[in-house]
């Protein structure tokens, strides 16, 4: 228990240090499709109800909503298109979350029907706290290797094309360090990584 706890919290301090995208960038993921069909519903539902009220003043009949604006057709169908988009927009904002969920647990090699449906399962009765949860879980991006540019997963030690290790651990506190550092930032060793700690040989592998 208490190495997978150490484990997750190296991939989320790993998420963290890798991870800069901005808010706009990750609402990009959410799927075009859906985006035009939340409007398309938002205009067809403005569409329907003006045409609605529209008849029902030719016809000397009652339109929504009428209380307060019974002399005011054109006030009273400002009213309903503004009901219908704030209505529009709470269903849009979830029919986005789920979306952004499954495209996101999708490209880091997540499930994302399942987390998906754990989502949307959480969110009637308790709100936002299914995405909230995810995004504590989620596994980090896929990355590139700093040696051979070959995609490779966060949980990987080292690379399964060029053995390149992704993990560098400093000698003296084994401490773990970044590639770029000449320094040890947590006891000050000097770290001078040479070609064959970063990629073991056969030989060290069966040895």
């Amino acid at each position: 228990m208490s190495d997978m706890w150490n484990d997750r919290l190296r991939l989320i301090r790993f998420r963290r240090k890798h991870e800069r995208t901005k808010f706009r960038e990750e609402l990009r993921i959410i799927p075009r499709w859906l985006v035009r069909t939340c409007i398309i519903v938002w205009l067809i539902a403005i569409a329907i109800a003006c045409s609605v009220n529209y008849y029902n003043v030719q016809h000397n009949g009652d339109y929504f909503p009428a209380p307060g604006l019974a002399n005011h057709p054109l006030l009273a169908s400002l009213a309903l298109a503004g009901m219908i988009t704030a209505g529009t927009f709470v269903l849009s904002c979830l029919l986005f979350m789920f979306g952004y969920v499954y495209k996101d647990a999708q490209r880091r090699g997540m499930n994302p029907a399942l987390w998906t449906l754990l989502v949307f399962i959480l969110s009637p009765a308790y709100g936002f706290i299914g995405l909230i949860i995810y995004l504590l879980v989620r596994e980090p991006l896929p990355y590139t290797c700093p040696q051979c540019n070959a995609t490779v997963s966060a949980r990987f030690n080292f690379c399964p094309t060029c053995k390149y290790n992704l993990h560098l651990a400093c000698a003296h506190c084994q401490r773990e360090v970044a590639d770029t550092d000449k320094f040890c930032p947590y006891c000050a060793a000097a770290l001078t990584p040479t070609k064959s700690q970063n990629a073991p040989t056969a030989g060290d592998s069966l040895g």
